[in-house]
This record gives C-alpha cells, sequence and structure tokens, in this order.
C-alpha cells in the first residue's frame, strides 16, 4: 500500500472509529453499556468471519493462532476496552471530546511503542517535532474538554 493510500485509509478509519462511540452510546442507553460493547463486538467478529472466510486462505490459518506470542493475543482485550470506555466517556465529553482524548491516548503510546520498537516494529527516535506533535494534541485535549 502506498503512503498516500495508508493515510486515506487511516483517516477513514479514524472517521468510522469517531462514529462508533456515539453509536454504541445510543445502543447502551436502551439495551445496557457492557451488552451494547458486546454486541458491536458481535457484528464486528461477524463481518470479519464473513470477510475472512472470502479473503486468501479463508479461515484455516486460524490454526497457526498458537504460534505467536502471548501479547499478540490480546488485540481483542484492548478493543474492547477501548469501546466500552469510548461508549461510557461519550455521554460526558461528547463526540469530539472522546476522540481528541483517544488520539492523544493513541499518540502517546505509539510514541512510546516506536521509541522502543514494541511489538516487533522498527525502532524510531523520539525528536523534536514528535514531542511537538504530542504537546499540541494535549493541548487540543484540553482545548475540547474543558468547559
Amino acid at each position: 500500500m502506498s503512503r498516500t493510500l495508508a493515510v486515506f485509509a487511516a483517516a477513514l478509519g479514524g472517521g468510522l472509529a469517531g462514529m462508533q462511540a456515539p453509536i454504541n452510546s445510543r445502543l447502551g442507553r436502551t439495551v445496557g453499556s457492557i451488552q451494547a460493547a458486546t454486541f458491536s463486538f458481535l457484528v464486528g467478529t461477524i463481518a470479519l468471519l464473513v470477510i475472512a472466510s472470502l479473503a486468501s486462505g479463508g479461515l484455516g490459518s486460524l490454526g497457526r493462532v498458537g504460534r505467536v506470542p502471548w501479547w499478540a493475543l490480546v488485540g481483542g482485550l484492548c478493543g474492547a476496552v477501548y469501546v466500552t470506555v469510548a461508549l461510557l466517556a461519550v455521554r460526558t465529553l461528547g463526540a469530539s471530546g472522546v476522540t481528541v482524548a483517544i488520539v492523544a491516548g493513541q499518540l502517546t503510546i505509539a510514541v512510546a511503542i516506536d521509541r522502543f520498537g514494541l511489538f516487533g516494529l522498527a525502532k524510531h527516535h523520539i525528536d523534536a517535532s514528535r514531542i511537538a506533535g504530542l504537546v499540541l494534541v494535549l493541548i487540543g485535549v484540553v482545548l475540547v474538554v474543558r468547559r
């Protein structure tokens, strides 16, 4: 995937994630917060099962899941926490507040992951531009969520 296409794909994913919390929050008002998060994951799981079954290799490669490091198995848990926290926090912070706080958390941990080359990624040095980006995002959090 080209760098330009990757940016557009990531922006699309970010836009969908920005819609996810208010949609799940609305569902949560009727069925309960944890139940809404559960249903959200159920719908996503069904969609991914259909897509994976049609993709090259189908579902057969899932038999190799036991060959990965333990930490490679907790991505779904991270997603479950994210979805649940987002659908709860959106009620207090609104869509823009919860989104900017999530982005700040994502960027902060991403800089640390890049710096130390965690989870099999290449190391990237923390330079002034990355620090400035973090500071600006944190300022954005304060500006968006303040009252």
